[in-house]
C-alpha cells in the first residue's frame, strides 16, 4: 500500500498531496518505528503520541496520523487528521495484513464473567467438529500449534492484525476471541470483520476506567452495533439484566440463551464430576454431559451451544465434543495431592464471579467453605465491600489477603474489604482472618481445613505473578497451595 492511498482508506482529506511512498508498517509505539512506517499519534491515559512524533521521524516514519485538525505536517512529516486515531490504526494495520478476517469466521465474546471459559468451549467444539480455529484471550493466543503469552485480554490493533495474518497463514477458517470493554472503548478491534458477537453477562468491574455502569455497558454494546451484513448473528444471555440493551443493539438476527432463551438447560444435575443437563435449542434437543463444575459453567456451555449452533455445527457434534471439554486454567482448577478436602483456585475477582464459584462449591461441599480472596489495588474501590458481603454470606470462614496491591497500600485495601464484613455483622478472628501476605493466607486456609471442607482460593486463577508496588514478582496460587499440601 502506498501513502497516497491512505486518504481514501481512512476517509480523511489531507491538506497536501501525498507521495506514492510504500508503507512498511503502522504503529502507535515510536520504539517500533522502522523506515517506511506510518506513526499513529494516539492519546493515552498517561501520554500523548504527538509528543513522540519527533522520535518517530528520526526512526524513519513517513507520515503521522492523529486527531488534531488544522495541521499539515508534524516534525517534517505529512499529518493526516482522523476522527479516531486508533480506529485508523486498526483499519490500516489490517489492510497492510491483507484484511485476513474478511476470509475468516471471527467470533467475538464480550461480558464481565465467563469470557475465557466460553471462548475455550467454542474453540474446542469448532476444532472437534472439523473447523480449524484460532483462539485469542486472557489465557493466551493459540494459533496453529503455538500458544503465545497474552499480555492483554484483547491485544492492541497492530498486534491483532499480525495475529490474524498468522492465523490466515496457518489456514484457520475460524477464530474466537475475547473482546474486552477496554479494547472496544479504545478501538483496538477496528479492522476486524466479526461474523458473530456473543454476550455472557454484565456485572460491576473496571469502574476505575469506565466510571459508571452505563459507560461500561455502552463500551460492550459497541461490539454488537458494528456487526452488520448477511450471514452474521449475535448471541445474548437472556437472563442478564442488560439483555434487552444488547438485543436492541444487534443489527442482525439474535440467538438467546438462558432460562428464558432460545437455548435452555433443563433437568440440570451438578456433582463433583461436572454437570449434566438437557439442552433445548432451535436445532433440536440433546443430552449434555459437561465435565466442568458449577452452574455458571452450564451458562457458559449454553452460550457456546448457541454460538456453534448458529454457525450450523450439528447439535450431536456439539454434545459429543462437550463430553471432553477442557477446563480453563485457573477456572475452578483443583489442586489435589490426596488430601481429604478440596482445594480450588479460581480467577473470580468480581462480586458476581465470587458468588458463582462459592455457590458451585456449596453444591458439592459436605463440610465448611474456607474462602481466600482479596481485591486489586489502584482499581475500583466500591466493589471491595460488595465482594466481602458475598464471601460473608456464602463462606463459613473468609481469609482476607492481598491480590495485586500495585501502588496502593495493601492494608488500606484490606480495611475496605473488612468494612464489608463488618457491615453484615462478621467479627475479625472469628468469622474472618486477615493476612497481608498471600502465601501466609493460603497456608492458614489449608492448615485450617478438615476432612470434607472446601478451600476456595479466589482472585488470581491462572496468573503466575503478583504486582507489588511497581514490581511484578512470580506468584502462582496453584504452586503455593501444592507446596503447602505436600508439606503437610
Amino acid at each position: 500500500m502506498k501513502l497516497c492511498e491512505l486518504p481514501s482508506l481512512l476517509g480523511c482529506d489531507p491538506s497536501r498531496a501525498l507521495p506514492a511512498t510504500e508503507i512498511a508498517v503502522v504503529t502507535e509505539d515510536s520504539r517500533r518505528v522502522v523506515p517506511g512506517s506510518v506513526f499513529v499519534a494516539a492519546r493515552g491515559i498517561h501520554a500523548d503520541g504527538h509528543d513522540y512524533a519527533a522520535a518517530a521521524a528520526r526512526a524513519g516514519a513517513v507520515a503521522v496520523i492523529g486527531e488534531r485538525p488544522g495541521i499539515a505536517s508534524l516534525d517534517g512529516l505529512p499529518y493526516l487528521c482522523v476522527p479516531h486515531a486508533r480506529k485508523a490504526l486498526g483499519t490500516l494495520a489490517h489492510a497492510l495484513a491483507g484484511n485476513p478476517t474478511e476470509r475468516m469466521t471471527v467470533i467475538g465474546v464480550t461480558g464481565t464473567n465467563g469470557k475465557s471459559s466460553t471462548v475455550i468451549l467454542v474453540h474446542h467444539i469448532l476444532n472437534a467438529c472439523g473447523h480449524s480455529t484460532a483462539c485469542l484471550g486472557t489465557l493466551g493466543y493459540r494459533i496453529g500449534s503455538e500458544l503465545l503469552a497474552a499480555p492483554h485480554t484483547t491485544p492492541f490493533g497492530e498486534d491483532l492484525a499480525t495475529l490474524f495474518r498468522r492465523a490466515a497463514d496457518a489456514r484457520h477458517s475460524h477464530a474466537v476471541m475475547e473482546v474486552s470493554s477496554h479494547a472496544l472503548d479504545q478501538e483496538r478491534v477496528a479492522g476486524i470483520v466479526f461474523k458473530v458477537g456473543a454476550f455472557t453477562n454484565l456485572t460491576q468491574d473496571h469502574l476505575d476506567y469506565h466510571q459508571n455502569m452505563d459507560a461500561y455497558r455502552r463500551a460492550k454494546l459497541r461490539l454488537f452495533e458494528e456487526i452488520v451484513g448477511p450471514e452474521r448473528f449475535t448471541v445474548v444471555n437472556r437472563d442478564d439484566a442488560s439483555a434487552d440493551a444488547f438485543i436492541s443493539a444487534s443489527q442482525v438476527p439474535c440467538v438467546t440463551f438462558g432460562a428464558k432463551g432460545d437455548c435452555r438447560a433443563t433437568q440440570v444435575r451438578t456433582s463433583t464430576r461436572g454437570a449434566e443437563f438437557r439442552a433445548a435449542t432451535p436445532w433440536g434437543a440433546a443430552e449434555i454431559a459437561l465435565p466442568l463444575l458449577g452452574r455458571h459453567n452450564v451458562s457458559n456451555a449454553l452460550c457456546a451451544i448457541a454460538t456453534c449452533g448458529g454457525l450450523r455445527v450439528s447439535l450431536d457434534g456439539i454434545a459429543e465434543s462437550l463430553r471432553c471439554a477442557p477446563p480453563a486454567p485457573g477456572r475452578f482448577e483443583h489442586v489435589d495431592t490426596g488430601q481429604p478436602f478440596q482445594v480450588v483456585v479460581d480467577y473470580a475477582h468480581t462480586e458476581d464471579g465470587l458468588r458463582n464459584v462459592l455457590q458451585a462449591a456449596r453444591e458439592i461441599c459436605k463440610g465448611r467453605i474456607i474462602c481466600v480472596f482479596g481485591c486489586g489495588g489502584d482499581r475500583d474501590r466500591s466493589k471491595r465491600p460488595k465482594m466481602a458481603a458475598v464471601a460473608a454470606a456464602l463462606a463459613d470462614l473468609s481469609i482476607l489477603t492481598s491480590d495485586n496491591p500495585r501502588t496502593e497500600d495493601p492494608e488500606r485495601i484490606l480495611l475496605d474489604i473488612e468494612t464489608g464484613m463488618q457491615r453484615v455483622g462478621k467479627k475479625k478472628n472469628i468469622d474472618y482472618l486477615v493476612f497481608v501476605n498471600r502465601a501466609e493466607a493460603i497456608r492458614r486456609a489449608i492448615d485450617t481445613a478438615q476432612a470434607g471442607d472446601f478451600v476456595m482460593i479466589a482472585g488470581k486463577g491462572h496468573e503466575d505473578y503478583q504486582i507489588l508496588g511497581t514490581q511484578r514478582i512470580h506468584f502462582d496460587d496453584r504452586e503455593v497451595a501444592r507446596d503447602v499440601l505436600e508439606g503437610r
